[in-house]
Order: structure tokens, then C-alpha cells, then sequence
């Protein structure tokens, strides 16, 4: 296992390095003045733009740009936008919120999308079956930004069970409907996804085998079956998460969320490259470390895998 994490680590840093200065590349290559807005309606003198120029290092080859910003980076120094705030202070009050929030999303995902897959995957065709299929169907049909709208008019302003917007504090509470929201359409893909693959191993050679040996319908499904087939809906939560971890910018724009998908659009609206390309890099991290982590719970959930 040591040595399988290790290539894996590994593996990353080609990996990190491509995708980052792709993203860094794409970034700064955007056509368009960045200092263009931050004198008003007039236009910036051409000495304000060369010591902002130079002060950023948008002067050198995008090769040497990245590199000092990679070092910066890696060093813990986020660097300031180009009205002189902090980058590190601003993605460290926006991504607690999206974290919670995405946290709350694949929760109501597990165990709502993991219970009525495991339902109907046991049960069979029949009304319940055909209830959930319509229903998911339904989620996923829907654009994210109409259920939430639904939502937050229905829940907020007729029956006045939820306030329609979160505030500044965004607690566990407040963000159950967003989190609600932002999972539908993966919650309906958990349902679908768990009801073939219990479908499809309920029938498989190592269940028969235990209900021979007459074990327990309890421990037959909740040992031998849930876990086998618990692999493809792991990984596809995991990817999931790390999706829900860069932002939801319509469901955080339509319950005012103060979280990093509104960071990402406004920055990218007001062409503020070293924020954006600093989020994306935290991103691909946070992508990196949750295929590591799935991947290390498959052999958790099989035991016949195994990393030599």
C-alpha cells in the first residue's frame, strides 16, 4: 500500500505541473486589458500600466510568470489582486461556505440517492421502482437554477419554512436546501447508479454463495453486497465532491452564497487572473487528492483488491 501511495504521489507532479500552467496559460492569453476598468471611464495612463505590468510580472515570457508564481504558490503566498487584497484571506472566507455546502450536497446524495437505490435494486421492478426512475428522471431533466428557484419561492416565500437567501454566516441548517439543490441531479445519478449495481450483483455467484452457507439476509446484503456494490457509486461520489468543491456558481447566486463559485464569476467578470488561476490550482489539488482517496477505498470496500 505504502509504495502504491508513493507512485501515486508520484504520478501527481507531471500531472500538476501540465494541467497548471495549461490553466495559467489559458488564463493570461484571455484577450482583453486587465488594467483597463481600474481608472474609470478614462483610460489608465501607459505609466500606470508598465509599473502594474512590472509589478505583476506580466512583463516576462508566461514561462518565467509561472514559474515564480508556482513558487509563490507553494510557499503558502497567494499573492493580492490588482486592488491590492489579499487572495489567500478572500478564498479562506469564501471556501469554508462551499465547503459545508458540498459536504451537505454529497450527504443528502448518500442517503437519499444511496436508500432508494438499495431499495429498488432489491426489490425489483414494481411501483417503487417506477416511482424512483420518474422521479430522477424528473431531477435530471431540470436545470439546477429551476429547482432552485422552485424551491426557494415554494419553501422560502410562500410557506416561509427557509429564508430565500443564506446569510453572511451560512450555517449547516441554512444550507440544507442549497445543499439539496447543487446535488439533485448527482443525487438522481447515485438512485440510478446504485440500483444497477445491485441489480446487477444481487444475482452474482459470491451473494448465492453466502445465502448457501445460510447466512443472515442482513449480513448477506449489508456485508457482501452493499460493499461490492458500493465501488462505481464511490467513485463517482468522489469526483463529485471534488466538483462540489470548486463552487456551485448558479445555486450560490440564487440563494446568495458567499462562496467560491460568486469568487470565480466575479473574478473572472472583472479579469483578475492571479485569483481565478489561484483557485483553479486548488482545485486540480483537491481533485488529485480525492482520486487518491477513492482509490484507496476500493480496497477498503473489496477485499480482493489489492495494491502491490
Amino acid at each position: 500500500m505504502g509504495r502504491y501511495v508513493l507512485r501515486r504521489l508520484l504520478q501527481f507532479v507531471p500531472v500538476f505541473l501540465g494541467t497548471t500552467f495549461l490553466v495559467y496559460v489559458l488564463v493570461w492569453t484571455v484577450p482583453g486589458d486587465p488594467f483597463a476598468g481600474m481608472c474609470g471611464d478614462r483610460a489608465c495612463p501607459d505609466e500606470f500600466v508598465t509599473a502594474m505590468r512590472t509589478k505583476f510580472g506580466l512583463d516576462q515570457s508566461v514561462f518565467v510568470q509561472y514559474f515564480q508564481y508556482l513558487g509563490r504558490f507553494l510557499s503558502g503566498d497567494f499573492g493580492q489582486t490588482y486592488d491590492n487584497l489579499s487572495i489567500g484571506e478572500q478564498i479562506g472566507t469564501a471556501y469554508p461556505t462551499t465547503l459545508r455546502l458540498a459536504i451537505t450536497a454529497v450527504a443528502i446524495q448518500i442517503v437519499i440517492g444511496g436508500v432508494a437505490g438499495v431499495l429498488t435494486g432489491l426489490r425489483g421492478r414494481g411501483y417503487l421502482d417506477n416511482l424512483v426512475l420518474v422521479g430522477t428522471l424528473c431531477l435530471i431533466s431540470l436545470p439546477v437554477f429551476v429547482t432552485g428557484s422552485i424551491l426557494q419561492l415554494v419553501l422560502g416565500v410562500d410557506l416561509g419554512i427557509i429564508d430565500p437567501t443564506v446569510s453572511a454566516d451560512a450555517s449547516w441548517g441554512e444550507l440544507i436546501v442549497p445543499g439539496f439543490v447543487v446535488g439533485s441531479v448527482s443525487m438522481a445519478y447515485v438512485t440510478r447508479l446504485t440500483r444497477a449495481s445491485i441489480s446487477e450483483n444481487r444475482r452474482a455467484d459470491f451473494v448465492r454463495t453466502a445465502i448457501a452457507k445460510g447466512q443472515p439476509r442482513r449480513r448477506v446484503v449489508g456485508v457482501h453486497l452493499l460493499r461490492n456494490s458500493a465501488i462505481p457509486v464511490i467513485t463517482f461520489l468522489g469526483t463529485d465532491l471534488g466538483s462540489l468543491m470548486g463552487g456551485a456558481i448558479v445555486t450560490e447566486g440564487v440563494f446568495n452564497i458567499n462562496g467560491i463559485g460568486g469568487l470565480i464569476f466575479r473574478n473572472v467578470a472583472e479579469k483578475e487572473g492571479y485569483m481565478v488561476t489561484t483557485i483553479v490550482t486548488l482545485l486540480v489539488l483537491v481533485y488529485l487528492i480525492m482520486s487518491l482517496i477513492v482509490d484507496l477505498l476500493y480496497a477498503v470496500l473489496d477485499p480482493r483488491i489489492r495494491y502491490d
